[in-house]
């Protein structure tokens, strides 16, 4: 039995780097081992797997659970971004074996390929709606300052329910949940479970009336308000920084000047090198384990290196972590990618001469810290050329 050898550098540090440089930490945990030990942001040590096939071992491994109420005892929850234990609050994000396979029973039915395929329409008209306003508002426009968020949130918000007068409040929510500052996350998940029982109000007809008529008895309505937050939540916090850089990518490419059929393939192709959660959420280990020969005690905390073998050189071709692997397999997976999609096919048909206001090399993104992942600072495009 080996000990995992430890990372010469910090993976969780704040950065601020060329759109196309690529952070340097990922090839370094790569060259390090195929399981590195790491300092956490909370304390203690951690643990990143950065081998494929490690990796899908650890997204399906009974030992290995997402559980907080597994976090070292040392963390502070706020300080490690955790969500409540999933006792306290039962989510798709913290809960593991038979209970999550029940929440996961109620919510994969609503969003499967097909179901969102009924929306795809809708999503297309809020693309070009609200790109046609920026268009309207002056040459140069910031992608990032408003539409990145704006557009995630109007096609989360409508798909669920929630009446689109709601967006700015869902839109205020979700920045105050990146403060420092204990009493504005509360502000924010007030407004989040405003929006929730906005969505759930008689005469509603989105998919969370479709919800809680699906999601297990014992649950209460503020359980439902709580994984309603997680869909709005989530939906903006990945598909925003992901449109900036396929945005990015395509103003780059020209792409604007593609066929249709060459869309889903260069949205899945930039996601895989732009993953929007360079690593996995925290995971913990509920008993002693040993994975590949390194010794992990109890309430040991472990991520996948998802950026970092998304991107291996020498990675085989078939599918890739961006959206997980196993029974956490990210819910709102083909929402995300119908919405990408729907963005570039706009571009390409409504705003051909579209173009970056800035060279593409004077792009800058930003690490986030910890595993919140990274965003582009600004977008500055000429939506009329």
């Amino acid at each position: 039995m080996t000990v995992a050898p430890h990372a010469a550098v910090d993976p969780f540090a704040v950065t601020v780097r060329r759109v196309d440089e690529p952070h340097p930490a990922h090839a370094a945990l790569r060259a390090t081992g195929p399981i590195v030990q790491v300092t956490a942001p909370a304390g203690g040590p951690a643990w990143i797997v950065t081998d494929d096939a490690l990796a899908r071992e650890v997204f399906v491994h009974p030992a290995i659970v997402k559980d907080p109420a597994y976090a070292p005892e040392s963390w502070d929850p706020r300080i490690a971004g955790l969500e409540p234990t999933a006792a306290a609050q039962p989510s798709l994000t913290t809960s593991d074996g038979p209970a999550h396979a029940r929440l996961r029973g109620a919510h994969a039915p609503l969003f499967t390929a097909r179901r969102m395929h009924d929306y795809s329409a809708r999503i297309s008209a809020f693309a070009r709606a609200l790109l046609t306003d920026l268009a309207a508002a002056g040459e140069t426009v910031d992608l990032m300052a408003d539409f990145a968020t704006r557009f995630p949130l109007t096609v989360v918000c409508d798909v669920l329910g929630v009446p689109l007068d709601r967006i700015d409040p869902a839109i205020a929510a979700c920045r105050l949940m990146h403060s420092d500052d204990p009493a504005d996350v509360g502000m924010a998940m007030d407004a989040f479970a405003e929006l929730a029982a906005a969505a759930l109000r008689d005469g509603r007809n989105g998919l969370a009336v479709e919800l809680r008529a699906r999601i297990p008895d014992d649950l209460t309505e503020a359980h439902l308000h709580y994984l309603l937050f997680t869909l709005i939540y989530a939906g903006q916090l990945t598909t925003d920084p992901a449109l900036g850089f396929l945005l990015a990518h395509t103003f780059a490419a020209n792409h604007t000047a593609a066929e249709p059929d060459t869309t889903d393939a260069f949205v899945r192709e930039t996601l895989r090198l732009h993953a929007p959660a360079p690593f996995s959420l925290w995971r913990f280990t509920s008993t002693d384990i040993t994975l590949a020969g390194v010794r992990l005690p109890a309430r040991s905390p472990v991520l996948v290196d998802i950026q970092g073998i998304n991107t291996h050189p020498d990675r085989s071709i078939g599918p890739d972590l961006t959206f997980g692997a196993g029974a956490h397999y990210c819910t709102g997976a083909q929402l995300a990618q119908l919405e990408l999609t729907a963005v570039v096919d706009v571009l390409r048909t409504d705003f051909p001469d579209a173009r970056l206001a800035v060279p593409f090399t004077e792009l800058r993104q930003t690490d986030l810290g910890g595993i919140q992942g990274r965003r582009l600072l600004t977008l500055p495009v000429r939506l009329r050329g």
